[in-house]
């Protein structure tokens, strides 16, 4: 009986300590992996800060401006209805919710129904993957 005990009360003790981490705002082992998860998407894979970040003179990403919104500064090689003169700001996903990112990429169409204007692409990540691009873009917070 003492033996049950002990184990309940082990069991109430690291159940509360998660508890007290998470509501501290430390990441959590999966929100951990979902950050690297976005991290590895949004800078490995769709390399956003092509667009998204501006470039000095010598065409090096501006660290300090990183994914904070940049000029396009190439065009379409073939007559395009609508091109994106700049790129927005994605790091804190200002004017955007989690949600909202979240069906821009899994369903390619935006806050308003419409499929981005290009360059962008009209991605169909799975809600996980988008929900971890989310999520990283979110710890970036507004530089």
């Amino acid at each position: 009986m003492r033996t049950k005990q002990i184990t309940v009360t082990a069991i109430t003790i690291a159940l509360l300590a998660v508890a007290a981490s998470v509501a501290a705002g430390e990441p959590t082992s999966r929100s951990k992996s979902a950050l690297a998860r976005g991290k590895y998407l949004v800078e490995g894979v769709g390399m956003c800060a092509d667009c998204h970040s501006p470039r000095n003179e010598k065409g090096e990403f501006i660290e300090e401006r990183w994914l904070q919104g940049a000029a396009i500064t190439f065009k379409s090689t073939v007559p395009m209805p609508a091109w994106a003169e700049a790129a927005p700001p994605l790091a804190g996903l200002p004017g955007w919710t989690d949600a909202q990112l979240v069906t821009l990429l899994t369903t390619g169409k935006d806050q308003k129904g419409k499929p981005p204007e290009p360059p962008m692409p009209e991605y169909r990540m799975t809600k996980d993957d988008a929900a971890a691009v989310a999520a990283y873009l979110r710890s970036l917070g507004k530089g």
